[in-house]
C-alpha cells in the first residue's frame, strides 16, 4: 500500500492552497505541467476565507452606513436605523462562498488534483499527507501565514481578525492592538458601525510603512471621526474582566473596553513542516530564498507570505506565476518589493506603490530627488465625493517618478496607473502628456505629474 502511494508523482507538487499556491498551479497546468496542490483547510486560504475578501465585503458595508448617515449633505434625506451585524455577517458569507465555489470548479476544470490534508516536507522531492507519500520534481512551498498573538489568550472578547469577522453583533466598545493595515482597517470599518474605537500602536504613527505625508493626513481623518489613538507605547498586558476587557500599557496606562482586536501582524506558518529537517533555512520563521525564490536545497521554491516582505495577496500570485514561470524555463522578470501596488481600505483610502520620499532619500541620496504633493481639494469628482486627500509623486533628480501615494476616497481605484507609472520607469513629461479623462479623481495624477514636470495646470 505504501508502494502504491508513493508511485504517484508530479511536475509540480505544490503545499499550501492559498494565493500564491493556487496560482502557482494554476500557472504550471498552463505550461503542460502535472500539478498537486495540498491544503488542510479551504482552497483560496487567508485572504479569500479570513483575510481580502470578507474585510472588505465589511468596509463596503460600513461605506454604505456612513453613505446613509451623511446623505442630507447631498440633498438626500436618509437616516440610519441601525447595523444588523448578523444580517452583514450573512452578506459576508455568501460572498465568500460564491468565491470559494468558482475557484475549486476553476481548479477542478484545470485538472488541478487538490489532495486534502494537514502535509509535511518529508525529503527534498515528497510531502506527506495522512501518511500518503507524494512525489515532486519540484516543490513549491506556500504554506501562508496566522495572526501573530503575542501569546494573548485569544477567545472570548480577546479575538484576532478572523474571530473579529464571525461576530454576529456590534461591540459597543472596542481596543485595537496595532495601528498598522489590519488594525487600521477595523478601526475605520468600527467606527462607521458606531462601535467607539481606540487604537494602540507602539510605534510613533498609524500604518508606519506609508510616506509620512499619507500619514499625517489619515491620522487627521481619523480624528475627526472621533477614533481615539495612543500612540508610542507598547501593550503589557491584556485581560478579560466581568464585563469586557482591560488592556495595559509599558506605562502603566489602563484602557478598558467590550472587546480587544489583537492586530499585530502575521506571521508565518512553516513551525513543525519539515522545512529545516531537509536543510531549508528559516529566520524567524520565515523561509529563505534567493531573488528567485529558490531555496538552495533541491528543487524547492518558496512563495507568498512565508517569505520575508510585505504580505500581499496579490504578492503571492504574483510570486506563484513567477516560479511556474521558473519550472517551465521561461526566465521570469523579478518584481521587487518596493514596486508592487499596495492599499489600505480605510475611509479614506490609501494607495501606494514605489518608494516613499524618506526611502528614496535613503536609497538614491538625499539630494537626489525631486517630490510634489497635489491636493484633492483642487480635483472636481473628490470635491463632488466629499473627500479631502492628497496624491504624491517622488521622482529621481531628471529622471523617472520612483514613487506614488495617495490618500482619499476611492483613491485605490488609481493604483493601477500609479503601479504602470513606477514600472515602466516613466518621466513626469511621459504622464503629464497623457489626456485624464474629466471630471474624474484620475486627473489628478496628471495634475501632479504636470506640477512635478514644473508645468502644473490648477496647482
Amino acid at each position: 500500500m505504501a508502494e502504491e502511494a508513493t508511485a504517484q508523482e508530479f511536475d509540480v507538487l505544490i503545499l499550501g492552497g492559498g494565493s500564491a499556491g493556487y496560482a502557482a498551479a494554476l500557472r504550471s497546468v498552463q505550461y503542460g505541467l502535472s500539478v498537486g496542490l495540498v491544503e488542510r483547510a479551504k482552497l483560496g486560504g487567508t485572504c479569500l476565507h479570513w483575510g481580502c475578501i470578507p474585510t472588505k465585503a465589511y468596509l463596503h458595508a460600513a461605506e454604505l452606513a456612513d453613505d446613509a448617515r451623511n446623505a442630507a449633505t447631498y440633498g438626500v434625506n436618509t437616516t440610519l436605523e441601525s447595523i444588523d451585524m448578523s444580517a452583514v455577517k450573512s452578506y459576508k458569507d455568501g460572498i465568500v462562498a460564491g468565491k470559494y465555489k468558482g475557484l475549486t470548479g476553476l481548479l477542478k476544470m484545470r485538472k488541478i488534483q487538490v489532495i486534502e490534508g494537514e502535509g509535511k516536507l518529508v525529503s527534498q522531492n515528497q510531502i506527506e499527507v495522512g501518511g500518503t507519500r507524494y512525489t515532486g520534481k519540484n516543490i513549491i512551498l506556500a504554506s501562508g501565514s496566522e495572526a501573530k498573538t503575542f501569546g494573548l489568550p485569544i477567545g472570548g472578547r480577546i479575538m484576532t481578525s478572523t474571530e473579529a469577522l464571525e461576530l454576529d453583533y456590534t461591540p459597543k466598545s472596542a481596543i485595537i492592538l496595532g495601528g498598522g493595515v489590519i488594525g487600521s482597517e477595523f478601526a475605520s470599518a468600527w467606527n462607521s458601525f458606531g462601535v467607539d474605537v481606540t487604537i494602540i500602536e507602539g510605534l510613533d504613527h498609524l500604518v508606519p510603512n506609508e510616506d509620512p505625508d499619507i500619514i499625517k493626513v489619515l491620522e487627521r481623518e481619523f480624528k475627526k471621526k472621533k477614533i481615539k489613538t495612543n500612540l508610542g507605547t507598547f501593550f503589557e498586558k491584556v485581560e478579560e474582566t466581568d464585563d469586557g476587557v482591560k488592556v495595559t500599557l509599558a506605562d502603566g496606562k489602563e484602557f478598558t473596553a467590550e472587546v480587544c482586536l489583537v492586530a499585530v501582524g502575521r506571521g508565518p506558518v512553516t513551525q513543525g513542516l519539515g522545512y529545516e529537517e531537509q536543510g531549508i533555512t528559516l529566520d524567524r520563521g520565515f523561509v529563505i530564498t534567493n531573488e528567485r525564490l529558490h531555496t538552495g536545497v533541491g528543487n524547492i521554491y518558496a512563495i507568498g507570505d512565508i517569505v520575508p516582505g510585505v504580505q500581499l495577496a496579490h504578492r503571492g500570485y504574483q510570486q506563484g506565476h513567477f516560479v511556474a514561470e521558473e519550472i517551465a524555463g521561461n526566465h521570469p522578470l523579478i518584481v521587487e518589493d518596493v514596486n508592487i501596488p499596495k492599499v489600505t481600505f480605510t475611509d479614506p483610502e490609501i494607495m501606494s506603490v514605489g518608494y516613499s520620499e524618506a526611502k528614496a532619500k535613503e536609497h538614491f541620496g538625499d539630494g537626489a530627488i525631486e517630490t510634489t504633493t497635489y491636493n484633492l481639494a483642487g480635483n472636481g469628482k473628490s470635491s463632488i465625493l466629499g473627500t479631502g486627500g492628497i496624491i504624491k509623486m517622488v521622482r529621481q533628480k531628471n529622471g523617472p517618478i520612483v514613487g506614488v501615494h495617495g490618500i482619499g476616497k476611492r483613491i485605490s481605484e488609481q493604483i493601477g496607473e500609479s503601479q504602470l507609472i513606477v514600472n515602466w520607469e516613466a518621466y513626469p513629461e511621459d504622464v503629464a502628456a497623457f489626456v485624464h479623462a474629466h471630471p474624474t479623481q484620475n486627473e489628478a495624477m496628471g495634475e501632479a505629474a504636470m506640477a512635478l514636470n514644473g508645468h502644473p495646470l490648477h496647482g
